[in-house]
């Protein structure tokens, strides 16, 4: 599924790159080129240019490149098939695609988001001007918001009606519902989801409008916060309040402030800290983590993030490996969260944010700070807990530092608690036998590359589509699977191979992975596109100036690649595109243009 060929190569080339790089960077004319500040990465001197004959850009500073469609995909961080709408749409391209499911579901959704981007307006006019809203500008006003506030944020006022918003709107039946402002009662009437609330518009990233979040007023019944229910439009575990107003901000400072409401991230912003962004009624979920990794790679928790406890942290230790990101905690007052702070204190709540710590030196501190140090008893107790919390960590350096640490504080012998630290792993590890989901984790004999040779053996029909002899990197691994893909059986592998082949695949023939094909595929996958890229850069530094741009094309197609494996969704049509570029190089060396037709 996707847009047809055509259409692409229209908006590729009826796009004026000058101009919509000019809405991010003032570009100069250099001769036949353009040339200004590169809006990828922070810089006083310019390096970044671009051709506006062949519609392509280049920053020599951080090595960035490509066309048109890959800078607002970058910039934007949309996928492929959204860079090139956004593009169409600016170009006045009607659009064309190769389902016709895909383009309806996409026409829907812009038609639900101009219904909500409508509704958003409404609010914001009736808060601002109609006299019932006048306890809710009151309220507002109480807690720090002057109109400044107001209309940067487009807070509205959803008044105490049934159907207030569906009767001034005109809006359709089908479109209250799927939109998630209102739905059909018994009596089958409309009703307006949000009434008698101070109402906070959601937008995604790009900026569209999508749902609500809903104060109630003081003194009125019904739970305190109210957003908008799951819809086409609005999907909480993948929406960030606020990530519209501070992407750049992030990128810039290349770190995140999350927060849990709405009022929090506006309150961070007050205080000079336009970074924060909330989740919408949701905990933190893998899905946000992928999203703000586009963006930075540093994230600061500013919520209890140790009330969960062990299941928190198992989850931001695997997404700190996962997805390359360092989790730091800032130390909030008790009791006091971001939104009253930045109007009572906001030098507090800077230096929070300046002095977070890593998650796990966070919650040593706590647990140490509430023990009793005054007492032999108290500092083991103390240096028990933290014990128990150093064992999550997944990396042996860092919690033999940590371990160092407590000893210190605790005034512990460092060596004892080293062996007691090591007695609880070994009694974790039997107690969790670990399924293969930590695929590649846990030594040679759980290798990707092994996995995958498990899985061609017993799971033959869903593994074979998904793999190349490209991606075994082991000599031994590469032999075994060119073995068993050109023979019928287990018995002709071992007897075409030497010994060292025959008893691989014995011992492949009676161990069964538990592992999922896809996901084996694409850590391989990955493995691959990551050496192509390393090559390749190693590449560019020897080119003349003519193969850059050629060079770098490839270069960036195989970093979207890479991004788009990662994604659970986008799993089956990459593997297929990455096969199609293999085979075609073996014939030919691949060039960015032919990758890129694939992509199309």
């Amino acid at each position: 599924m996707g847009i047809v060929d055509e259409d692409v190569a229209r908006v590729r080339d009826d796009s004026d790159i000058v101009a919509v790089v000019s809405q991010y960077t003032q570009l100069r004319r250099v001769g036949r080129r353009f040339s200004g500040l590169c809006p990828f990465h922070s810089e006083k001197t310019p390096s970044f240019s671009v051709n506006s004959e062949e519609g392509v850009y280049y920053c020599f500073g951080c090595g960035v490149g490509g066309d048109i469609i890959t800078f607002v995909r970058e910039k934007e961080q949309l996928d492929f098939v959204g860079a090139v709408e956004t593009l169409a749409h600016r170009a006045g391209i009607n659009l064309r695609y190769t389902s016709s499911d895909e383009g309806e579901t996409r026409r829907r959704k812009t038609q639900l988001q101009e219904v909500v981007a409508r509704a958003v307006d409404w609010y914001h006019d009736r808060l601002l001007t109609s006299e019932d809203a006048g306890a809710a500008r009151s309220y507002l006003r109480s807690r720090g918001y002057d109109g400044e506030i107001v209309r940067r944020y487009k807070i509205g006022w959803a008044p105490d009606g049934w159907d207030a918003l569906a009767r001034a709107l005109k809006i359709p039946d089908s479109d209250l519902v799927d939109s998630g402002l209102g739905f059909i009662n018994r009596r089958s009437r409309q009703q307006d989801a949000f009434r008698a609330r101070v109402v906070f518009p959601i937008f995604d990233a790009q900026g569209a409008a999508v749902g609500f979040g809903g104060r109630i007023m003081p003194g009125h019944d019904g739970p305190k916060y109210k957003n908008s229910s799951e819809s086409t439009v609005y999907a909480k575990s993948r929406l960030l309040y606020g990530l519209n107003w501070a992407k750049t901000a992030i990128v810039e400072a290349d770190q995140v402030i999350v927060c849990e409401g709405y009022t929090d991230a506006i309150g961070f912003a007050v205080a000079g800290l336009d970074r924060a962004v909330a989740t919408c009624g949701t905990a933190l979920t893998d899905e946000h983590v992928k999203m703000l990794r586009r963006f930075a790679q540093k994230v600061v928790l500013a919520f209890d993030a140790d009330s969960a406890g062990q299941d928190a942290a198992a989850r931001f230790y695997a997404w700190e490996k996962e997805h390359d990101i360092d989790v730091a905690v800032a130390d909030l007052p008790e009791g006091r969260d971001p939104g009253d702070l930045a109007r009572s204190d906001p030098a507090r709540l800077v230096a929070a944010i300046e002095g977070a710590k890593p998650f796990l030196e966070f919650r040593i501190n706590r647990a140490l700070d509430d023990a009793d140090m005054s007492t032999a008893e108290g500092r083991a107790k103390g240096a028990e807990r933290a014990l128990n919390m150093i064992r999550e960590h997944p990396d042996a350096l860092v919690r033999d530092q940590y371990v160092v640490s407590v000893a210190s504080r605790c005034r512990l012998d460092l060596n004892l608690l080293r062996s007691q630290l090591k007695a609880g792993e070994g009694s974790q590890a039997r107690a969790a036998r670990p399924r293969a989901e930590a695929v590649g984790r846990a030594g040679p004999h759980q290798s990707p590359e092994l996995e995958a040779l498990k899985l061609l053996v017993h799971r033959s029909d869903e593994m074979a589509e998904l793999l190349s002899g490209d991606l075994f990197a082991d000599p031994l691994c590469a032999a075994v699977y060119e073995l068993i893909s050109t023979n019928d059986g287990l018995h002709d592998v071992m007897s075409s191979g030497g010994p060292e082949v025959a008893e691989l695949v014995q011992r492949l023939s009676v161990d069964e992975s538990e592992a999922e094909p896809m996901d084996v595929a694409a850590r391989l996958w990955e493995n691959l596109v990551e050496m192509e890229m390393a090559s390749s850069k190693e590449t560019l530094g020897l080119a003349d100036a003519a193969s850059r741009p050629e060079i770098f094309r490839h270069h960036t197609w195989l970093r979207l690649q890479l991004e788009e494996i990662r994604n659970p969704g986008r799993r089956v049509e990459v593997i297929a595109e990455l096969l199609a570029w293999l085979r075609e190089g073996e014939d030919e060396e691949p060039t960015s243009s032919t990758a890129e037709e694939g992509r199309s």
